[in-house]
């Protein structure tokens, strides 16, 4: 990763990249809020709209590079972690979320709720920051989490040939969710954490930094954004009935005590299949057949709020 020095960075200066599809296009309609509060807090800004796929990414190196002090992200997850990955190790620069996505789930890391309203602006513009841990697979990096198994392929149900996010809100989210329910054929791997090796099949492996995935469920309820580990839950092969069970436990995370889910911390482990398998890096769907995750402590810089229902550790 690039590293900015102090001498070329400019703290009053803020970017804001807006992807203007992300949550059926809830970033556009956001646009004038955003406009009228940096004028109400008299912010030096700079706003620019999102034109593709890894736009937010470009954008973000070219502010990065520019030396703006504070680049933020306006949109979902997966705008997020375009506009994130390449801040990561930049201890300089502040980065933040303006969250307008469909599922919201890195945001509840920050203690911010799914939209902002006028105290979720104001606690936004006071700048209190956190250093977040952030993660890895195959040298992807990922923000909130990557997911396996059932989460990998419901995950990839959510794009089309084309390689486009699909509309539709939460609810395409659970019926994706219920056909996989259905269909989903577990397979087999070896998984290596904290110095020991097992075979097992999987029907989800999550690994994460954040709480809640897919819009609703708390699949990693004891993961803390900054305590320096990856908190893993896997659940093994299930039946129909044991998924449908699951399937209701896991929105209140109370599925951690059932006798075919483990939860665990880790600083790093590895996964290997039989074949290639699909699997998402906050949202984002790849295929692979062996995985290594790492955590990457305190790496990312971020506002978050104080005040709010966040998953940190903060004096």
């Amino acid at each position: 990763m690039k590293t900015i020095s102090m001498e070329n960075l400019n703290k009053e200066k803020w970017a804001f990249i807006v992807n203007p599809i992300a949550g059926n296009k809830s970033a556009v309609m956001v646009l004038p809020v955003l406009k009228q509060k940096i004028k109400e807090y008299n912010i030096d800004a700079t706003i620019v709209m999102t034109e593709r796929k890894g736009h937010a990414t470009e954008l973000s190196e070219q502010f990065l590079n520019e030396g703006y002090g504070q680049i933020i992200a306006v949109g979902g997850d997966g705008t997020m972690n375009e506009v994130g990955r390449v801040l990561i190790d930049n201890p300089n620069v502040i980065s933040g979320i303006v969250p307008c996505g469909t599922g919201n789930d890195f945001i509840q890391i920050l203690g911010y709720p799914d939209r902002f309203g006028d105290d979720e602006w104001r606690i936004f513009f006071e700048k209190n920051l956190v250093d977040l841990d952030t993660g890895s697979c195959n040298g992807r990096p990922f923000l909130n989490g990557l997911g396996l198994g059932f989460d990998g392929v419901v995950a990839a149900k959510n794009y089309d040939e084309s390689g486009d996010v699909k509309l539709g809100g939460k609810v395409k989210y659970i019926w994706m969710i219920l056909e996989t329910l259905l269909f989903f054929r577990e397979k087999s791997a070896v998984i290596t954490s904290n110095g020991k090796t097992d075979t097992t099949t999987c029907f989800m492996n999550t690994i994460a930094n954040g709480r809640r995935h897919a819009a609703t469920f708390l699949l990693t309820p004891e993961a803390i954004g900054n305590d320096g580990y990856l908190s893993v839950c896997l659940i093994r092969k299930l039946n129909f009935f044991q998924r449908l069970k699951i399937f209701t436990m896991v929105p209140k995370g109370t599925h951690i005590k059932d006798r075919n889910v483990t939860t665990y911390k880790t600083k790093e482990l590895t996964l290997e299949f039989q074949e290639e398998v699909p699997f998402h890096v906050d949202g984002e769907v790849f295929f692979a057949k062996k995985y290594h995750a790492k955590i990457h402590p305190a790496s990312l810089k971020m506002i978050f709020n104080p005040q709010g229902p966040h998953f940190l550790n903060v004096d």
